[in-house]
């Protein structure tokens, strides 16, 4: 009988169990990274039944790293970093000044050495970027005062973390021997060492990667080959990493990081996020996934005070910090307790340098343990901390004879509300992708009212930079769609190329005004009728246009071709 090799059962088995996981989360409207992290437990050591092959793992598991990071500089932005560093720097030293004493006093209670017990401070300060930024965005508060603030926030603590992954192996010998007189001139001899070496790679990055790597984007995308540029984008996000970590010490992390940032300027940029997505998102999957085989269940039986302490710090520690930073600062109540309940949690970064100072033997595997179990509590709790939030503030409204409240509390704590658009006789657009920009282009120049619903919030900010009105967010929410005002609006044009999300799109809209003319898009007959069976009064197929051009240009040559009758009329099909 034929042996599957431990790559293929690893990522099949992986895959098909954090798919599963993930979907029952979604199900009880957790993070689905909650679910990846449960099927990585339940296929690890610690646990019956099949073991997956954990050098392997952790071996995509660093894939996922390089292109997770590859995405977070991509969206890096030192606009927004310098519009709320006055809070955000301040704000993210407090939280490490209150986190590390406090893990360091539960690291002497539990034996370490005071090194490890810094780390593990340094661990616990950090808020994961992934899981808050999706938080962010199904709160629609990314684009408020409240989510620039906690963006900033996140940016100064993943800085702070990229310095400390670059000079944490200098430190080696220190961290070990914190309770001895260190050897000063070889710390600063080891130290000086890789700093050369970061500053050489990050003039290189500089001088040539700013200028070296969009220009590669820039011709391949001129070759007209989407394969060849996902491909280049992949080899960019993978090779800088590899020649960052075997060329100068860098970490491949690190490497990524600066490669997505190099790219972050360039027009490309967006559509490279974008190409690189399905992949990344694979890949950060298997990640979570290999850091959930690392986790022993056992310790919450075995050591539940460690693993209350730790959460302790993570959830009171750091959010009081926070909150006190906030109201330092001058902003309202609400705000403070949206930031604090923001940032109460760990993620990716913490597992990153736990495992860096686990190859270090800085820290014990206890440690460890205890960071993966912190992490998986807090971003269970994460969520509910937001609804907690929003019944504190349902009970104030609803509190009988209670003074109303300043004008500046008076703020939805943790969900911004939609406000409508007061457009009349308008065009609402869903999707601002090729097409849909197209459209908006020729709207706008004949002046015709436009409201754009798009769930990219670059772009989103770029349409509202010329004046147009647009929305960041799901079409498919009927939030979203009842801000459109589509009682009033003209006609609604679905240009999203998904036309499983289109449906939905368009019976929510269907509902919402049973007389408003739609008109989507679509790239299949299949894809056309279910358009028109979720209410869609005409269907575009861009084929069948094409098409038709093709035939009407022939038919000027004097060449008179009988065209196939589902391409005669002026749309793919319409709703008898």
């Amino acid at each position: 009988m034929p042996h599957t090799p431990p790559l293929v059962s690893t990522l099949a088995i992986g895959l098909v169990l954090a798919f599963t996981f993930g979907v029952v989360a979604q199900r009880f409207k957790l993070p689905p990274l909650i679910g990846y992290l449960i099927a990585g437990i339940v296929i690890g050591p610690f646990t019956p039944g099949f073991v997956a092959d954990q050098n392997i793992a952790n071996q995509l598991a660093e894939v996922g790293v390089i292109l997770l990071m590859f995405g977070v500089g991509l969206h890096f932005s030192l606009e927004d970093l310098l519009s709320v560093r006055a809070i955000a720097v301040p704000g993210a030293i407090a939280q490490a000044l209150v986190a590390t004493p406090l893990a360091m006093a539960l690291g002497w209670w539990l034996g370490w050495t005071r090194g490890a017990g810094i780390i593990f401070g340094i661990a616990l300060s950090v808020a994961g970027t992934v899981v808050l930024l999706r938080l962010l965005q199904e709160r629609r508060l990314v684009e408020t005062e409240r989510g620039r603030i906690t963006v900033g926030w996140l940016i100064v603590q993943d800085i702070a973390m990229v310095l400390v992954l670059v000079i944490l192996p200098g430190l080696t010998e220190l961290f070990r021997n914190v309770e001895a007189a260190p050897n000063s001139a070889e710390i600063v001899r080891s130290v000086a060492a890789m700093l050369a070496k970061f500053a050489i790679f990050l003039a290189i990055m500089l001088i040539v990667g700013k200028k070296l790597i969009p220009a590669i984007l820039h011709y391949v995308a001129h070759t007209g080959s989407r394969e060849l540029f996902r491909l280049a984008v992949l080899a960019i996000a993978i090779g800088v990493a590899y020649a960052a970590a075997e060329l100068f010490g860098v970490s491949l992390a690190l490497g990524a990081f600066f490669a997505g940032m190099m790219l972050s300027e360039s027009r490309l940029s967006q559509q490279a996020a974008t190409e690189s997505l399905p992949l990344r998102d694979a890949f950060a999957v298997l990640f979570f996934v290999s850091v959930g085989m690392l986790f022993d269940p056992t310790i919450i039986v075995e050591a539940p005070f460690s693993v209350l302490a730790t959460v302790f710090i993570i959830v009171i520690g750091k959010s009081v910090a926070a909150y006190y930073v906030v109201r330092l600062f001058g902003h309202p109540r609400s705000t403070a307790l949206m930031i604090s309940a923001s940032l109460a949690q760990i993620g990716e970064f913490s597992f990153i340098l736990a495992n860096l100072a686990l190859r270090l033997e800085l820290m014990p595997e206890e440690a460890r343990t205890l960071i993966l179990a912190g992490a998986i509590i807090t971003i269970l709790l994460n969520p509910l901390l937001f609804i907690a939030l929003d019944h504190l503030k349902a009970r104030r409204e609803a509190a009988p004879g209670e003074a109303a409240p300043a004008v500046e509390e008076e703020e939805v704590l943790a969900r911004e509300p939609i406000r409508p658009t007061s457009l009349n006789d308008h065009v609402v657009l869903v999707g601002h992708g090729r097409v849909g920009s197209f459209i908006s282009a020729d709207l706008a120049a004949n002046n015709a009212g436009l409201f754009v619903v798009e769930d990219n919030t670059d772009t989103v900010q770029a349409l509202k930079d010329r004046g147009i009105e647009a929305i960041s967010g799901n079409a498919a929410d009927p939030e979203i769609l009842v801000a459109a005002n589509l009682g009033k609006a003209r006609c609604l044009l679905v240009a999203i190329p998904d036309a499983f999300e289109g449906g939905q799109v368009v019976q929510q809209a269907r509902t919402l005004n049973p007389d408003l003319p739609i008109i989507a898009r679509a790239h299949s007959e299949t894809e056309i009728d279910h358009l028109l069976a979720h209410g869609a009064s005409l269907v575009v197929m861009g084929e069948h246009e094409i098409a038709k051009a093709m035939l009407e240009t022939v038919g000027k040559m004097g060449v008179h071709p009988e065209p196939r009758a589902e391409i005669q009329t002026p749309v793919a099909r319409r709703l008898d």
